[in-house]
Formats: C-alpha cells, structure tokens, sequence
C-alpha cells in the first residue's frame, strides 16, 4: 500500500460491479434517449470513463470543472467555475457525472447553473455520497457508495494532486492530510 493510505474503503472488484450496475440502470432508465454525461473535473474522470463503458447505448459526453476545495481536505464552501461545458445542453438529457458529494454545496451550484441553460432532463449520478456531511438538500438519481466521513482517494479522487491513480478507494492516513 503506498504511503499516506491507511486502508481500502472500496476494492477495485467492489467498484468495477456497482459502475457496471449503475451502467445497467442508466441504459435502462434512457432507452430510446442519448444521454450528455458531464463529468466534474477532475476527480469524475475515472467513474466517467468506466461508467459510459458500462452504458451500451448512444451516450455522449462533455465536461466541466468546479472547485470547492483548493488545497484543502475540507471544502472551503465557495463554489467557483473553473472550466465550463464545450457544447450546449439545451433541450438535451443531462446526467451530470461526479465522484463524491458531501456538503451538496457544490452539486447545488452546479444544478443551479445548469439548469439555467435549459435542459430537457437534469439528473445526477455520483460515484460516493457522504451524507454525513450534507449542509445543502441535494437530489440524487444514482448512488454508487455511502461512505462514511473519512477523507478518501484513488479512482480519480486526490490529495494534493496525488493517488489518483490507485485502482481502489482508500482511506487516507489523518496525520497526512493535516496541513504542514
């Protein structure tokens, strides 16, 4: 286990079925529909990858960046858009794609920012939802994991830039994610 991690929350076994599932329902719940999965930079990227492989129908995608964190384990709870979407989504099914809501915050202003562009369809599929942490009422469509409120990385998700890379999602060690 490389340094810094201090046990698996989720095994990449664990993640390869429930993104397979989650494929399986999204494809159901569009028949007939080609999707725009928006996937959140950066830490999405992964969970988009595998979960538009898990769709076996016409799907498209763009994405598009928010930050909340900076270099942070805690979000500072200003939202602020860093990169925005290439195409219009006007009239189109949405499904927006992130890794982990936690406080709803960010979810909450990106909803609110999309929805002013007036999508057909607006929905969202995270990856992680750590509700312990949830300060804004957030709706959620599809749900990967619960997880409790510990500080996670890999598959996708970092620490200052780092881990995310890992093929699973790990718990990362408390004394490393204190500032310096």
């Amino acid at each position: 286990m490389p340094p810094g991690i201090q046990r698996v929350l989720i095994s990449a076994e664990d993640l390869t079925a429930r993104v397979t599932q989650l494929g399986r329902q999204i494809q159901e719940d569009y028949v007939g529909r080609t999707p725009m999965l928006v996937g959140v930079l950066k830490g999405a990227v992964v969970f988009l990858a595998d979960l538009m492989r898990a769709i076996d129908a016409p799907c498209e995608c763009d994405l598009i960046a928010v930050s909340s964190y900076g270099p942070s384990t805690r979000s500072s709870g200003i939202v602020e858009l860093t990169k925005d979407l290439s195409v219009p989504i006007e009239g189109r099914d949405v499904l927006i794609v992130e890794d982990i809501v936690d406080t709803g915050r960010t979810l909450a202003y990106l909803r609110r920012n999309l929805e002013t562009r007036q999508p057909r369809t607006l929905r969202v599929c995270t990856l992680l939802d750590k509700t312990s942490r949830r300060e804004v009422p957030v709706s959620l469509d599809y749900v990967g994991f619960t997880i409790p409120d510990e500080f996670v990385v890999g598959y996708g998700l970092d620490f200052a830039g780092l881990y995310r890379n890992l093929p699973y999602l790990a718990v990362l060690d408390s004394r490393e994610s204190q500032p310096a």
